[in-house]
């Protein structure tokens, strides 16, 4: 178990440099308001870093599920950089909403989650997040094995979800299941091959090939 819930200053700062935030796109935020409204929650809070993508993507999403019936407890934001993120951690946990949803960016949606991870009582399987941080390089940031259940939408109006370590998209209600795309189930483990123990996620979740 690592003694801090933090990234490591170095793999923070490179993760900064080469994941970029994207913003939702129309079919991406009816579908997140799907995803809501079909597991019956009637309460979400929101979470979003301070960047200009991820206030949009909150405030859409915030329309489309008052508008559905929905109620927003309340938004918190998040720094980028921080000392510890445990205030928002504290203040985001402790609305207990039936469904959390959060927006990035990326690096500090990362901080934040680990630390809501070591020093809450919030579920990842009681999470939506968007399509910007359902990618491999951003779920590798917190552990995959630390986040099963968190589902989100994909930008093009498909669903993707974290089980058994692996980030895999779900079939679409009313379409054909198929096989999954090719790059699209990944292997978060192998991500960590290449890193130190020290570097990986909150509860050890890095393995050798061997066992």
């Amino acid at each position: 178990m690592m003694s801090s819930p933090l990234l490591p200053p170095g793999r923070a700062g490179r993760a900064a440099e080469y994941l970029t935030e994207t913003e939702a796109t129309d079919a991406e935020l009816d579908r997140m308001t799907e995803l809501a409204l079909g597991r019956g929650a009637r309460t979400v809070a929101l979470g979003r870093g301070n960047s200009p993508a991820a206030a949009r993507a909150a405030d859409g999403f915030a329309r489309r599920f008052e508008a559905a019936g929905g109620t927003i407890l309340g938004t918190i934001t998040w720094p980028e950089t921080a000392a510890s993120w445990l205030r928002p951690a504290t203040r985001f946990a402790a609305a207990d909403p039936d469904l959390w949803v959060m927006a990035g960016p990326a690096t500090g949606w990362a901080q934040m989650t680990r630390r809501l991870l070591w020093s809450t009582p919030w579920r990842a399987d009681r999470t939506l997040a968007f399509a910007a941080l359902g990618t491999r390089p951003v779920i590798a940031l917190v552990g995959a094995h630390n986040l099963p259940g968190l589902t989100g939408p994909t930008a093009d109006g498909g669903t993707w979800q974290v089980t058994d370590g692996l980030l895999r998209p779900t079939p679409t209600p009313g379409a054909g299941a198929g096989p999954a795309p090719e790059g699209q189930t990944y292997d978060i483990d192998a991500t960590f091959m290449s890193l130190s123990r020290h570097e990986c996620g909150i509860h050890v979740v890095c393995r050798d090939r061997d066992g």
